[in-house]
């Protein structure tokens, strides 16, 4: 079975970066460090989260 990740976009988080990256540094632990098909979706969800939630650089790339 093929999986394709969503392309809709989800509403601002309103929880920090910092909240979301120990949400994720959490399923890292409950994990042992390989992380099932369930839990790599939730992986990707937050980390698009985090990235929503994280301040932006005013630098230039």
């Amino acid at each position: 079975m093929l999986h394709s990740m969503s392309t809709t976009v989800e509403a601002v988080s309103e929880r920090s970066a910092a909240e979301v990256n120990e949400e994720i540094r959490a399923l890292w632990r409950r994990s042992g460090g390989t992380l099932t098909t369930e839990q790599r979706a939730e992986y990707q969800r937050l980390v698009m989260e985090w990235a929503a939630a994280a301040p932006q650089s005013n630098r230039a790339a």
